[in-house]
């Protein structure tokens, strides 16, 4: 897969707070992806107590939800772990998980922030910049913004509000179930956002991409990254 707007992630924090105020302006908040044939999600996990990262990207069939092709890196980073810039950790490697992607998603689901971030810039929408197409941020907590607790039932909506902006939605995927915190990533709606995770939804907390991403990712740590080849799976459906 081409990814087209590749940038340098060898900078300082305070360089890299530099670099999302400019990224920023150009994310778009608005629009429909259309059709969607495949959905990607994406995660990473590390190595307990290092910093050596494997990030995943499982693309699945849509709506039927599907494997079709599931790609992990492990790479190391000596980038600090700070709330709100994690994409300068976990970015490079992404990117390479992503150049190894033969299937094409029309979305993309991340495990983090989209603008729900205290810069507008999280790693949903970060990426989606560079990936130059709809990304979606579902995140397990906010990072910036308040949200009353939606009704227990699934599809209850609650929205994320800062400075009296909404920023995301907090949405319930379960019945009696916390709710998923979801924020526009890049080139896509709230609205449409939202429709998008739920009909991601197999009856867990997390849609089934990030689900299933989190689940790779843990298994290519528990396993040290040994034979690439028998772990990287492809199920090419056409």
């Amino acid at each position: 897969m081409k990814v087209p707007g590749i940038h340098s992630f060898d900078c300082t924090p305070a360089e890299a707070v530099r670099l999302q105020e400019r990224l920023r302006q150009r994310v778009v908040t608005g629009g429909d992806p259309g059709t969607i044939r495949r959905i990607a999600g994406v995660d990473a996990s590390y190595e307990k107590g290092e910093n050596v990262i494997y990030a995943v990207v499982v693309v699945l069939s849509f709506p039927d939800l599907a494997i079709v092709e599931r790609v992990w890196t492990r790479q190391e980073t000596d980038f600090p772990y700070i709330p709100g810039l994690l994409t300068f950790r976990e970015g490079p490697a992404l990117v390479e998980a992503f150049e190894d992607v033969e299937s094409d998603p029309d979305v993309v689901l991340f495990d983090g922030q989209g603008i729900a971030h205290p810069r507008a810039l999280g790693i949903a929408s970060h990426m989606g910049v560079i990936l130059d197409r709809p990304t979606i941020g579902v995140a397990k907590k906010l990072l910036t913004g308040t949200a009353a607790d939606p009704a227990e039932r699934r599809g209850a909506t609650s929205p994320i509000v800062r400075d009296g902006v909404t920023i995301g939605m907090a949405v319930r995927t379960k019945d009696r179930v916390r709710p998923v915190y979801v924020s526009v990533g890049h080139k896509i709606g709230l609205e449409a956002a939202v429709g998008i995770v739920l009909a991601a939804d197999r009856g867990y907390r997390l849609p089934e991409p990030t689900r299933q991403a989190h689940l790779y990712a843990n298994e290519v740590r528990r396993t040290g990254g040994r034979s690439r080849e028998s772990l990287q799976t492809t199920l090419m459906q056409e």
